[in-house]
């Protein structure tokens, strides 16, 4: 009998545990990120993402040497994706949000390159 209580009790923690995570949307995103790319030559190592609202949508833009705005921006429990168009390449994003940090993947012709995003304070 204690073992089925026992059993019981556990379940109930990782049903509410599971329950109570938080689904991270592209509200959450609302920000800027600072960038940092790994295994790229220094003039694209660093830059910022930009998620704001504009007419009730949430847009992206990254920047570094231009400002350029992103394409098919989604975000979903906790997983963003977008593309970005940059002389004549395109460059998927594949990113998983926890709390203030971005980490993922960059695919482009030139390969897959590790970025981690930091979220800036508000000024």
């Amino acid at each position: 009998m204690k073992t089925k209580l026992y059993t019981l009790m556990i379940l109930a923690v990782a049903i509410f545990s599971i329950s109570a995570q938080k689904s991270i949307t592209a509200d959450d995103l609302i920000g800027t990120w600072k960038y940092m790319i790994s295994d790229v030559p220094p003039e694209y190592e660093s830059g910022f993402l930009i998620f704001e609202q504009k007419e009730n949508k949430t847009v992206g833009y990254v920047e570094a040497a231009e400002r350029q705005e992103v394409k098919n921006l989604m975000a979903d429990q906790g997983k963003v994706t977008f593309t970005m168009e940059s002389q004549g390449s395109e460059f998927k994003y594949s990113l998983m949000q926890k709390g203030d940090t971005l980490t993922g993947i960059i695919s482009s012709q030139y390969g897959d390159f590790p970025i981690k995003a930091v979220r800036e304070a508000k000024k």
